[in-house]
């Protein structure tokens, strides 16, 4: 894969026409779009089927987590809408169930292990007794015990992730901050080069882009970053 491959831009914006017009603007430039809760519940779904028919690929954020029959029959409608990535919390039993809905599908399934917006603190918070980095780690075996397509996790634990997972999941990384550019609620983030650099398939890349007065430029300006770090 190129970087073009890997980019992932986060389709983090209110309305479905706002939303058109994004991925007008971005035009070939951008292949791979994530949609989360934001565009999901606004008409998202039928959006994500309509750019998934138009050869656009699409991770879809849903971050499932629920009793396993709810989970695997979640899985197995999201398998036949044409998505390319589809997210669940990291539970083994929740993982389990998805990989066997999908099995058959091209959908790539991520488990998500924690939160870049959430640090230490926030950790002890929900009580775990972990460390978000130690946490990290455990689950990405157990996605890979699951037999996940791939995980989610910052590009900080990328490199520890991979040593694990393999050369084969995908690694997955949200969190992703140019230089010089705001952080806003995200903890635990690192540039587009260090991200690759670091392991990650696939960075997941919203505001900076989105929010850019030229999101083109901002897309090729990372997309240069991420091909010379390969």
């Amino acid at each position: 894969m190129n970087a073009r491959d890997r980019l992932i831009v986060g389709l983090d914006i209110p309305t479905i026409a706002e939303a058109e017009r994004m991925v007008a603007t971005l035009g070939d430039t951008v292949s791979f779009y994530k949609i989360g809760y934001q565009l999901a519940f606004a008409g998202g779904l039928d959006f994500a089927r309509d750019l998934a028919r138009d050869g656009k690929k699409i991770f879809l954020d849903m971050k499932l987590l629920d009793i396993d029959n709810t989970v695997a029959k979640g899985v197995e409608n999201i398998a036949k809408m044409g998505m390319t990535m589809l997210t669940l919390h990291a539970y083994p039993k929740a993982m389990r169930a998805a990989v066997e809905a999908a099995r058959g599908s091209d959908l790539c399934l991520l488990g998500v292990t924690v939160l870049t917006s959430m640090d230490g603190a926030d950790l002890a918070d929900a009580g775990y007794d972990a460390d978000p980095h130690t946490l990290v780690l455990r689950r990405a075996e157990q996605a890979k015990s699951a037999g996940m397509g791939g995980i989610v996790c910052s590009a900080e634990e990328s490199a520890a992730v991979r040593k694990i997972i393999g050369s084969d999941m995908a690694l997955v990384t949200p969190g992703i901050r140019p230089t010089g550019s705001d952080a806003g609620d995200q903890k635990r983030v690192v540039t587009p080069g260090d991200a690759i650099r670091n392991g990650s398939s696939h960075l997941v890349v919203g505001r900076p882009i989105v929010k850019a007065a030229d999101p083109e430029a901002a897309a090729e300006a990372i997309l240069q970053e991420m091909q010379a770090a390969l």
